[in-house]
């Protein structure tokens, strides 16, 4: 065989032995035996690996282990355990004869064929006293040598000095591509990094010049970090336009100021938390949702009122109509006259070029749907995301409300109904630029935070809510076939849509997700005793000394690495620097 073959063999007859197979063992799950100079070891999380021989060819088998056990027969009848009870120590049984007892779940096997190294399976359970040995970073390397292009580290194995090979594939064809869009999850209790975790996996993704990214952002947490101009101190601000610019990637970040909004039914709602209905006199919250209703009907209907002009002209009109319509809508005569004592109030002042509090309202509502030079609509923002082949990182930022609109309303009304406007944009114009493009493929990935606050899995009392959550729904449902996928970043995994988790290809579940109905919905997806008996482990990262001892600890589920190809989960610490994923992925000069 050639260099290669040596390569590895020398790499593996260095490396440190840990344990044995030993009996039971089955082709899902091995029993190692562990040699006593590795029993004070800490093995729980290790990346361990071992060599067989399977039609003809070197395999390399690598997985994590899961458990040690500890066990000493002589220990165990009820003669002995008197003893200890009195002694606490029984020379020679207490620890000369104990025996420790390892559980590894294999992930990943390889083939060296040809001098080459290729997927294969554990088809065969090797011979006890087969050797389990540490696999290092060396040993990864030259066994996913032929994708060294395409690998990308977020972290370290669990448990484990080797970082943990993944990947990040576009989703057109040709290299490094998956053919394909899938959607992606990421879960954990908050500060349990599931953000960073996604900034870092967005940096993956826009390595690829040709894929779009679109990001919803209703917090601002990846607008301040695209913001961010001084020296990147911590992980928070790892999406940072230095870095995208390194290899090539701009950026555009748009807000209330530079976005044009485009919809009546988003119009009537702003009036609506800017009192504009309740200083008409309609104080009845339930009173307002009809005049809104009708209001939006009238307004679709006359065609010489604008969206993007509502000047005082349109006002006066809306007036107008109100004042014969609210009669079919109060059926008290105290309720009609107040309502049409205000409208004719308001439209003398607008006769008089007076501003009243009601005029004052209507064009602080109208300013958001004024066309402007630097101001975009939803379509447009989302054209540059779909369309041109070289396509910035779009960013919506929704964290900064209007001045005159209460924190709770903005969050539970109107950003649900902008959020709402650009995923009826993305799913209508996906479709007719799929139908366009000659190759078919969008390779657009769309990042929504706090997705469970969108898409419950109890239905919604609002018809509203309920209306975006469905389309939302029925957006992971319809997209993959133009090649758009979405990834969902949520505090919760049991109370997001059952259907949106059913439709995620690649998951990753932070630290949170251990007790509860949290954990009833993990072990749904999970299933392995083993691997949710690992992932129990995971330490809260708060719960740290100080900032630089933090462990963010993730498990993950689907085909993000190499080493996952069987279908097993995979768990990995993040990095918690910039200096270790900048460095690690060969993303920036070391000392940035």
């Amino acid at each position: 065989m050639g260099n290669e073959k040596e390569n590895i063999n020398q790499l593996i007859s260095s490396a440190e032995r840990i344990g044995t197979i030993g009996s039971p063992s089955s082709t899902g799950e091995l029993s190692l035996d562990i040699l006593g100079t590795a029993v004070k070891k800490k093995l729980v999380g290790e990346l361990a690996f071992f060599t067989f021989l399977q039609d003809g060819n070197p395999n390399y088998a690598l997985g994590q282990i899961t458990e040690i056990q500890l066990r000493n027969i002589w220990l165990e009848g009820p003669t002995m355990r008197s003893l200890v009870r009195q002694r606490g120590l029984v020379n020679p049984v207490s620890e000369q004869q104990d025996t420790h007892l390892g559980q590894m779940i294999i992930s990943a096997v390889f083939s060296n064929e040809s001098d080459k190294f290729e997927p294969s399976l554990l088809g065969t359970v090797p011979a006890t006293g087969t050797f389990i040995k540490l696999a290092t970073d060396q040993i990864l390397d030259c066994l996913l040598e032929r994708y060294r292009d395409e690998i990308f580290y977020l972290g370290k194995v669990y448990g484990s000095a080797p970082k943990l090979p993944l990947w990040f594939k576009h989703f057109g064809t040709g290299p490094h591509g998956a053919g394909e869009a899938y959607h992606i999850g990421f879960f954990g209790k908050t500060g349990s990094g599931k953000s960073v975790l996604a900034m870092m996996a967005i940096i993956a993704y826009a390595r690829y010049s040709n894929m779009g990214i679109f990001i919803l952002d209703p917090q601002g947490q990846f607008a301040l970090s695209l913001k961010n101009k001084e020296e990147i101190s911590d992980m928070i601000h790892i999406l940072n336009s230095d870095v995208l610019e390194s290899f090539g990637r701009k950026h555009k970040i748009f807000d209330l100021k530079n976005l044009r909004l485009d919809r009546w039914e988003i119009f009537t709602e702003l009036l609506r938390e800017y009192r504009f209905f309740f200083k008409l006199g309609i104080k009845s919250f339930e009173y307002q949702d009809i005049v809104a209703d009708d209001i939006v009907e009238f307004l679709r209907k006359e065609s010489s009122i604008r969206l993007d002009n509502l000047d005082r002209v349109a006002l006066k009109k809306v007036l107008e109509y109100l004042h014969k319509a609210i009669e079919k809508i109060y059926g008290q005569k105290s309720g009609i006259e107040r309502v049409k004592k205000f409208i004719e109030e308001t439209l003398e002042d607008l006769q008089n070029d007076k501003l009243s509090s009601i005029i004052s309202n209507w064009e602080k509502v109208s300013k958001f749907f004024t066309a402007g030079d630097d101001k975009k609509t939803p379509e447009q923002i989302v054209w540059q995301s779909l369309y041109p082949d070289d396509r910035p990182i779009i960013v919506i930022d929704l964290s900064q409300k209007p001045d005159e609109v209460e924190q709770h309303i903005w969050d539970s009304k109107i950003k649900p109904l902008l959020i709402d406007r650009f995923i009826q944009a993305i799913t209508t114009m996906a479709e007719v630029a799929y139908q366009k493009k000659e190759q078919g493929n969008l390779n657009t990935l769309v990042l929504i935070d706090e997705a469970h606050r969108l898409a419950p899995r109890e239905k919604q009392a609002n018809e509203r809510n309920e209306k975006i959550k469905n389309r939302l729904i029925d957006a992971t449902r319809t997209t993959r076939k133009y090649g758009l996928g979405w990834i969902f970043i949520s505090t919760t995994l049991s109370s997001l849509h059952r259907e949106i988790i059913g439709q995620l290809r690649i998951l990753f579940f932070g630290f949170g997700l251990a007790f509860g109905p949290e954990f009833i919905s993990l072990r749904e997806y999970v299933g392995d005793p083993k691997a949710l008996k690992l992932y129990q482990s995971f330490r809260d990262p708060h719960s740290a000394f100080d900032i630089e001892s933090r462990q963010y600890a993730f498990m993950t589920i689907g085909p993000i690495s190499p080493l996952s190809f069987a279908g097993t989960p995979l768990f990995f610490t993040a990095f918690n620097t910039p200096r270790d994923f900048l460095k690690n992925n060969r993303l920036k000069r070391e000392g940035f």
